[in-house]
């Protein structure tokens, strides 16, 4: 009988969790760690493009994830280890919140009764979980039958979250103490809606009394589950002893021993301040992998192997038919969701194929004009949006979510970064550079103008280029910028964003979400070309 108690372990509010499995502890100690990270609201199963798989995809097989899918693979996997006497935990590095209509819809009510169908041990706290502000994180974490982590938060001065926040848990696995600390990106009060009350430490330096109390109180074997992104799993690994092992989560990176498109090895290993290994991990993003690592550890607590392979979840793996039901069920007010009036139009605003891959568009001049406007107070000077993101026209009249959805349908995320002016107009010269292809790179631009000549050589196309005021793009001068995520991570050929940006965060709301809520904001939209996108004849 599993029970549940709070504890204080070297003054860090801890959560042990006791099996009340008693067992003689082996020389060698091994546990399958199952885990998952960023779902963001992939309730439903999705295509390719990592957005939601439509009925003939799913018929076809073609679709992937989805939280029935998840189910049916945490059961089986379970079910197996347990079999094979095998110890096991199953964890959640966070950013459960935010990516589909399921969370527009539900605000994390649907998130958190499926996470409590799972049976996880814990989840760490993603900085998308503070995207409607401490409360919508309090009624989670209220409704959680599973502790919810996070150690480098100081929420002392939020009455709705103080004292709901662990750092540190112990969990009772075949008799053997694991000890779990956690930690979340220290920038996620500019990433997201954490309020006044909410104070970021830096992660090493809470880590490091996490770990050396939970040393200190006998336990050896100790799992760091992060919401920080790869770049800082490694920071963190070379800088705090005696972490075994990072779950992480945040950069949504695919780390694979045989995916073609895997950013590294399953598990990265980085050296710790004594030398040692520490393996890292992460299972891409939206349910569409199971991660799956087994370590072992000997008598005195050393790791002596890590090793595994993330699950892809694809048409092999069968959806729960309970999950799926339910899924089913909650989805259905959300086709009325499509339907509901989020603004008007005075006119067609013109989304047309041929027109936004090949010139200043309507369309583009909307979507490029509401994220400059959602990102504007952050610094942000330039959007560069691709027009073959843009999938339809909108008529004249009512708009609605819906018809929103059809043209940004990819669910692309805003992703701000910064980059020098010379780099911002390398970027303008590849969305010209297959212009006769019509290819989807053209660039949609707000914050900056530019003319172009298609009959130069490619590299060579941009005639010029000026700030929306008129002033000169400064070629040395560092920009805030910002277009999706898929652009930013070197989609259509923009791998200068890839390559030199600086400071990148790709995880903002939905592109779909921001354009409807500046239509909202301006009531009746006009739509407008001004010129900012020239063709020199």
């Amino acid at each position: 009988m599993r029970t549940l108690k709070n504890i204080l372990l070297g003054g860090l509010p801890v959560v042990a969790l006791t099996c009340g499995l008693p067992a003689t502890a082996l020389a060698d100690y091994s546990l399958t760690i199952l885990h998952l990270n960023d779902f963001h609201s992939r309730i439903e199963s999705i295509n390719k493009y990592d957005s939601t798989c439509g009925a003939d995809d799913e018929a076809e097989g073609k679709c992937f994830g989805g939280i029935a899918r998840v189910k049916t693979i945490l059961d089986d996997r379970r079910n197996a280890l347990d079999s094979e006497g095998k110890a096991f935990v199953t964890l959640d590095a966070g950013d459960q919140f935010q990516g589909s209509l399921f969370y527009t819809t539900y605000k994390g009510e649907a998130a958190v009764e499926f996470m409590n169908g799972l049976s996880i041990d814990a989840m760490a706290v993603g900085n998308h979980e503070f995207d409607d502000g401490p409360a919508a994180l309090a009624r989670f974490i209220k409704a959680a039958n599973f502790p919810v982590l996070s150690g480098n938060i100081d929420v002392n001065n939020e009455p709705l979250l103080k004292g709901k926040v662990s750092g540190t848990l112990i969990l009772e696995k075949d008799g053997e103490k694991i000890g779990i600390v956690s930690a979340l990106a220290e920038d996620t009060d500019e990433t997201s809606s954490p309020g006044d009350g909410v104070r970021f430490i830096m992660a090493e330096d809470y880590l490091k009394g996490a770990v050396e109390a939970l040393e200190a109180a006998g336990v050896n074997k100790i799992i760091a589950l992060t919401h920080e992104g790869l770049p800082r799993d490694r920071q963190i690994a070379a800088a705090v002893p005696g972490i075994d092992i990072i779950v992480g989560g945040h950069s949504h990176t695919l780390l694979s021993n045989t995916q073609e498109r895997a950013e590294g090895p399953y598990p990265v290993l980085v050296k710790n301040p004594d030398g040692v290994d520490v393996p890292i991990v992460q299972a891409y993003a939206y349910g569409k992998f199971l991660g799956e690592i087994e370590v072992t550890w000997d008598d005195d607590g050393n790791v002596i192997k890590a090793e595994g392979e993330p699950i892809l979840l694809d048409a092999s793996v069968m959806p729960d038919e309970a999950f799926q039901a339910r899924v089913e069920e909650l989805g259905a007010p959300i086709e009325e969701l499509k339907s509901k009036v989020i603004g008007a139009s005075a006119a067609l605003i013109n989304g047309d194929r041929g027109s936004c891959r090949s010139g200043e568009c309507e369309m583009g001049n909307l979507v490029a004009e509401a994220i400059l406007d959602r990102v504007k107070d952050q610094g942000v000077e330039v959007v560069i949006q691709n027009g073959g993101g843009l999938r339809a026209s909108i008529d004249a009249g009512e708009v609605t979510m819906g018809e929103v959805l059809t043209v940004l349908p990819f669910q692309n995320t805003l992703a701000t970064f910064q980059l020098k002016g010379s780099y911002i107009k390398e970027a303008l010269e590849n969305g010209v550079s297959k212009i006769e292809e019509g290819a989807g790179r053209f660039p949609q631009v707000a914050g900056i103008k530019y003319t172009f000549d298609p009959s130069k050589p490619v590299g060579e196309r941009i005639v010029a280029v000026e700030m929306a005021d008129g002033s000169p793009l400064e070629m040395e001068k560092i920009y805030g910028v910002a277009t999706n995520n898929y652009m930013r991570g070197g989609g259509d050929g923009y791998k200068v964003f890839a390559e030199h940006g600086l400071n990148a965060y790709d995880y903002g709301p939905g592109l779909e979400v921001v354009v409807a809520d500046y239509l909202a904001e301006k009531g009746d939209y006009q739509p407008f070309i001004d010129g900012r996108i020239t063709q020199q004849k």
